[in-house]
């Protein structure tokens, strides 16, 4: 008798020890910090299509994704295809991106393809006001049937910057845009507008910038227009390049990211990037 209350008493006691250091242990895993996600928005150079390559085309933020550790960090493409910096702007796309963001994430931009022509446009309706300025223009939008107050392209990424830093973000990277297939003597066509609002926009909001467009370019230039078009662009395709292109182009933003004097986005990088990324469909290009 005196042996089952002294094993009963035993093993009360060793319960009363061992269950609170269990659930200390327990509460100490559910806490543990969450990795810093890599957020990209953009247009259809970004993300093409529903990310598959079921048309030869691809956006560079899928390679990209493959060039971070991911034990370190998230990468998230929730660019979309046909939006511009004006129309990425609403609830579902950019609403349900900042929902998500937390202190410490990261923000990379690439608008401009999309943003020219008239706001009021009755079968788009996406344009933004040239320049970096804070002018505007009221419009009956065509598609929503409502009046709008239409910005600038440097506006509307400058508004990105300064929400995504208030939700603690730590940097936010502002790209210019990718260059079309397109040639004059024997060189590529570099933009003379959007990216230089961009490269306005970015030093207005103190926020780094990669200029894309020259990096892009500058290296098309030593290939050359026919490999350029024969390798890196599906057939007749002057926007979107296909899987290889994409790769170049997520190579060219990384060499963006390791050309700023300070960016804390290049510690989550690989140490070793990968090389000869396959096409994800199992196609040669």
């Amino acid at each position: 008798m005196r042996k089952s209350l002294f094993f009963a008493v035993s093993v009360s006691i060793c319960a009363a020890v061992v269950l609170p250091l269990v659930g200390a242990k327990a509460e100490g895993v559910a806490q543990q910090k969450p990795l810093p996600t890599l957020w990209l928005i953009g247009d259809s150079t970004v993300r093409n299509g529903q990310d598959t390559g079921n048309n030869g085309q691809w956006g560079w933020g899928n390679p990209i994704a493959h060039y971070f550790d991911k034990t370190k960090i998230n990468v998230q493409n929730k660019a979309l295809g046909g939006t511009s910096s004006r129309t990425f702007d609403t609830p579902k796309l950019w609403g349900n991106v900042l929902t998500a963001m937390k202190p410490g994430d990261f923000v990379i931009m690439q608008f401009g393809h999309n943003d020219g022509g008239k706001p009021d446009d009755p079968s788009r309706a996406r344009a933004t006001l040239p320049g970096n300025g804070d002018n505007t223009v009221e419009i009956d939008n065509p598609l929503t049937k409502k009046k709008e107050v239409v910005h600038s392209f440097g506006w509307y990424l400058r508004k990105y910057v300064t929400e995504a830093q208030a939700k603690g973000a730590s940097e936010v990277i502002i790209c210019s845009l990718i260059p079309r297939n397109r040639w004059t003597g024997g060189k590529i066509i570099r933009d003379k507008s959007h990216g230089v609002w961009a490269a306005e926009a970015a030093k207005q909001a103190k926020t780094p910038f990669v200029d894309l467009n020259k990096i892009i370019c500058d290296k098309y230039d030593i290939l050359g227009e026919k490999k350029v078009t024969d390798e890196l662009f599906p057939v007749k395709e002057t926007v979107h390049p296909d899987w290889a292109g994409a790769v170049l182009n997520a190579e060219c933003v990384i060499d963006g990211l390791k050309r700023l004097e300070k960016c804390e986005l290049v510690k989550y990088l690989l140490a070793v990037p990968p090389k000869d990324l396959k096409n994800p469909t199992g196609k040669p290009r």
